[in-house]
Parts: structure tokens; C-alpha cells; sequence
């Protein structure tokens, strides 16, 4: 029993050093840090709007009488599917004004979830181009160099704050990472979401 939490506190502390020597603390520190400024940002930028521009509780309430929830999720799906276009934040204003907000949530965090993996076989399917997979890594190289070296702590890092989930989708992907364990980690995606419309739902 001494001997197997000797090793158990070897292993971690190994873990801990490999992390500090990669520096992933200094990143989650940082992208954390950014992610609180932009939800503080946009939440001022929403009470500004609201009191000195238009009333978008009104804007809201006017989005959903004109958009069925078929047409705005579809829209949503494509969305998280294909390099994240439109903010989520849009959606959970508008699941806020709806006759049951938590359930059109629910179905946006799903939405979510899916998107990301229709973007993870998106890249997978690109490993079958070579000219167009050298042309993606290229461009999101610094996210495939990321999550080879923190593998599904990335994958959580991009449910969870602002760095675009369906580009660390695709990169898991293109660099062919264990599917079930992108599922796992991309679960944190739906605590994402009720974290901001616990915000969001308040103001609207």
C-alpha cells in the first residue's frame, strides 16, 4: 500500500514537472484570464447596447418570432461544424427569450457536442487529401502542436473557454486523436453552457 502511493505521487509529481516544462500552466492561466475579460466585455458591451442603442430584449423576443427553432438550430449546427462563425452567446440570448429556455439550451449544448464532432471527422476525412490536410495544419498549427501535448485537457480547454471548439475539434481530427476521449472531454461543453446562461439569462 506505501508502495503503490510512493509510485502514485512519483507519477504525479512527473505529470505536474512534464506540465510546468510545457507550460501549460501559463496557458490555461492566460486563456482563462482572456475568456473572464471577454465575458466581462461582452456582458458591458450588452448592457451598453441595451440602455444607450436598442432594446435587445425586444431584438430577442423579435428573433424568435421571426426564426423557427428548426431554422436556428440548423443554423447553430452548421456553425459549430464549420470554424465556430457565430458566437454562442447569440443563441443562448436567443434560447432566453423562448417559452423554455432551458430546454432549447439543453438542445444548443447538443447542438454543440455534435457540431464538434462533425468538425473532428471533417479532419479526419482530410487526412485523406494530403494537399488540403498540409494546407489546415498550416494554419492551426499552434492548436495541433497544443493538443499533442496536453491531448484531452486541451480538448477541455476549448469546451470550456473562448478559443474556437470546432477548430480543436478538427485539429483532433487531422492528427487522428482517440475519438472516445474527445466524446469525454467534449462533455464539458454542456457546463460551458450553463455557466453562461446562468449570465446571460439573468440580463435578458
Amino acid at each position: 500500500m506505501i508502495i503503490q502511493y510512493k509510485l502514485s505521487a512519483k507519477r504525479l509529481g512527473l505529470i505536474n514537472r512534464y506540465y510546468k516544462i510545457t507550460k501549460f500552466y501559463s496557458f490555461l492561466k492566460d486563456t482563462a484570464f482572456k475568456g473572464g475579460i471577454i465575458i466581462v466585455f461582452f456582458v458591458l458591451l450588452l448592457l451598453g447596447v441595451q440602455y444607450f442603442i436598442m432594446d435587445i430584449n425586444e431584438l430577442l423576443i423579435n428573433m424568435v418570432a421571426m426564426f423557427s427553432p428548426i431554422l436556428t438550430f440548423s443554423l447553430f449546427l452548421i456553425s459549430e461544424s464549420v470554424l465556430g462563425l457565430i458566437p454562442p452567446e447569440v443563441f443562448i440570448g436567443w434560447a432566453a427569450k423562448s417559452q423554455t429556455p432551458w430546454l432549447f439550451l439543453f438542445i444548443l449544448a447538443t447542438m454543440s457536442y455534435f457540431g464538434g464532432s462533425v468538425a473532428y471527422f471533417i479532419g479526419n476525412r482530410l487526412l485523406l487529401i494530403p494537399a488540403v490536410n498540409r494546407h489546415i495544419e498550416t494554419k492551426i498549427a499552434k492548436h495541433i502542436s497544443n493538443l499533442r501535448k496536453w491531448g484531452g485537457l486541451f480538448v477541455f480547454i476549448g469546451a470550456m473557454l473562448p478559443i474556437p471548439y470546432s477548430i480543436v475539434s478538427l485539429a483532433c481530427g487531422l492528427i487522428n486523436y482517440n475519438f472516445k476521449h474527445f466524446l469525454f472531454w467534449a462533455l464539458f461543453r454542456y457546463l460551458r453552457f450553463v455557466i453562461y446562461a446562468l449570465v446571460i439569462f439573468k440580463i435578458f
